[in-house]
């Protein structure tokens, strides 16, 4: 059985445990969601049957082995799937009720999972110390996109591998202009800082990440189309150190 998870307030005294870059500049503290929180807890695990996501996490880290971080690790709904071959989870979780959700889950899981709070702009580990990184849902609503991607592939060994599974843009104008129309408005307060229209494949590539196959699919995928029914899953790694 896996060990008991915790949640440090600190990275210090941690196996792993660092700062990253700008570290202090985007807070734990900073991210607090109560009501968003409460309603993501409910409705992500209605959503995993409803509408397909449990399958959709299955094939995410289908595959994976060694030491795993998953950033915005939100009440832990992956946890259940990670594969065998997967040594240890570090899952950085910013937000309270979410993180306490996340360790109930941490408990339930078949392969070890260690919850810990941060933020994806400065994570709380050392430099290339994981094999595969996983980004589920959770690019559209941090702070600086840009410095979170840094941030992973520094705490990435070169070659290591990423797993997304993001919503994003799509749908045709009308629905494109709705998303920008939400964006400026409502969203973001409603759902935690979410953003609908945040490309996760091009900040990848932005950030130096190499892209392999991806694939852009509606969820659920019979159904109405909601602004956050646009997805897109695939892999990236980091690029392997020259010379």
């Amino acid at each position: 059985m896996p060990s008991r998870p915790h949640d440090s307030s600190s990275g210090s005294g941690r196996p792993g445990s660092g700062t990253g870059s700008g570290a202090g500049k985007v807070r734990v503290d900073d991210v607090h969601h109560p009501m968003f929180a409460r309603c993501y807890a409910r409705l992500g695990a209605a959503a995993e049957t409803r509408a397909g996501l449990a399958g959709v996490r299955d094939r995410l880290l289908a595959g994976l082995s060694g030491r795993v971080v998953e950033i915005g690790a939100g009440s832990g709904l992956n946890f259940a799937h990670y594969p065998a071959g997967v040594a240890e989870v570090v899952a950085i979780e910013p937000e309270r009720r979410l993180r306490r959700s996340a360790l109930e889950a941490a408990l339930r899981a078949e392969v070890p999972v260690d919850v810990v709070p941060g933020v994806a702009e400065a994570l709380p580990v050392k430099s290339e110390a994981f094999d595969a990184a996983v980004l589920s849902l959770v690019l559209c609503s941090v702070r600086d996109v840009g410095r979170a991607l840094a941030e992973l592939r520094r705490v990435l060994r070169p070659g290591g591998e990423v797993r997304f599974f993001e919503h994003g843009p799509g749908g045709g104008p009308a629905m494109l202009l709705t998303q920008r129309a939400l964006d400026r408005t409502v969203w973001p307060h409603l759902a935690g800082g979410c953003r609908l229209t945040r490309d996760t494949v091009g900040a990848l590539r932005d950030a130096g990440f190499e892209l392999g196959p991806y694939r852009r699919t509606t969820l659920p995928e019979r159904g109405p189309r909601l602004p956050f029914s646009y997805c897109v899953t695939g892999t990236a790694w980091r690029p392997p150190e020259q010379g």
